[in-house]
């Protein structure tokens, strides 16, 4: 019974010619894009992209100019948040079909704070192959750049949009330990800063901005000084990246009125009790110390 077999990967297609979709296997691929310069993108993805089926993506306008610029014509359809539960069954009979479908998001690497996870969930379920092609991706870009320790890290996505939400926000995720990284939007980076320097402002931070792009800038500091920085500057253009991080020795050592704050945010979602806990995680500061503060704080109100 003849077997197919999967055409050695380390095989170049002849010079100028992208591979022939012919071998490409069916299923599902998870394809990285560029998040700014279009050629940085794989030619193992270029031959995925070449040889699918179908693209599926974010938004067609967005996917079309990079098809355009590296000369695929393979078509492509939407699939988002908003119309996955009307879409997903679809790509599902297609793949169970023997087609080849490549998923893409508008930018870097898909399902990283990106939609489709459904889509990958439902194709395991239905015993559909997955294969991932590695590229870019503006959380290890700025890992990369930012000069912030790399051994431990955490990506927590975007930084909430709520003023009333972010100094909790930053309360709990700096209690995870380790380097930090998350997404803000420019507009509204001066007073997301002003939070994360109220509640640890001695903790080493890196923006960056633009990253693989013209304008591409890193600027470091602690929260402190980047707070007060575009305090002044305002907000910058373009798409950001926070590198945050670990705590120091130094900065563990907070004082009463750092502890204050920080309760003070807390004790807006949690009870004394679950607020102390999670402001002496972040602060690195005893959990008793912390917990006679928020005792007082209704003393120190009046």
């Amino acid at each position: 019974m003849p077997t197919t077999s999967r055409p050695d990967p380390n095989e170049p297609p002849a010079p100028g010619k992208p591979a022939s979709g012919d071998s490409l296997l069916p299923g599902l691929y998870i394809v990285a894009t560029p998040i700014g310069n279009a050629r940085d993108i794989t030619l193992r993805a270029l031959d995925v992209l070449h040889g699918a089926d179908v693209i599926a993506c974010e938004d067609t306008r967005v996917t079309s100019k990079l098809m355009s610029i590296h000369g695929i014509s393979t078509p492509l359809m939407s699939y988002h948040d908003h119309n996955a539960r009307r879409v997903l069954p679809g790509l599902i009979e297609r793949l169970k079909n023997g087609e080849r479908v490549a998923q893409v998001s508008d930018a870097g690497t898909p399902l990283i704070a990106d939609p489709g996870y459904r889509l990958v969930n439902a194709c395991r379920d239905a015993d559909i192959p997955v294969t991932a092609l590695p590229g870019a991706s503006s959380v290890t870009m700025a890992l990369a750049v930012a000069g912030i320790a790399t051994d431990r890290f955490t990506f927590v996505g975007f930084v909430p949009t709520k003023s009333g939400e972010r100094g909790t926000w930053f309360s709990n995720i700096l209690a995870i330990g380790g380097t930090v990284v998350a997404f803000e939007s420019a507009k509204r980076l001066p007073a997301s800063l002003q939070a994360l320097a109220k509640t640890s402002p001695d903790r080493d931070l890196a923006v960056c901005r633009e990253l693989t792009k013209r304008f591409e800038e890193v600027r470091r500091g602690t929260a402190a000084d980047l707070a007060a920085h575009y305090a002044g500057a305002g907000p910058p253009k373009g798409e950001i990246v926070l590198v945050i991080g670990p705590a120091s020795a130094a900065d563990k050592e907070v004082d009463d009125v750092a502890i204050d704050a920080a309760l003070s945010d807390a004790l807006k979602q949690f009870s004394v009790r679950d607020a102390a806990q999670a402001v002496a995680e972040s602060l690195g500061t005893p959990r008793k110390r912390v917990y006679a503060r928020a005792l007082l704080l209704p003393k120190l109100d009046s």
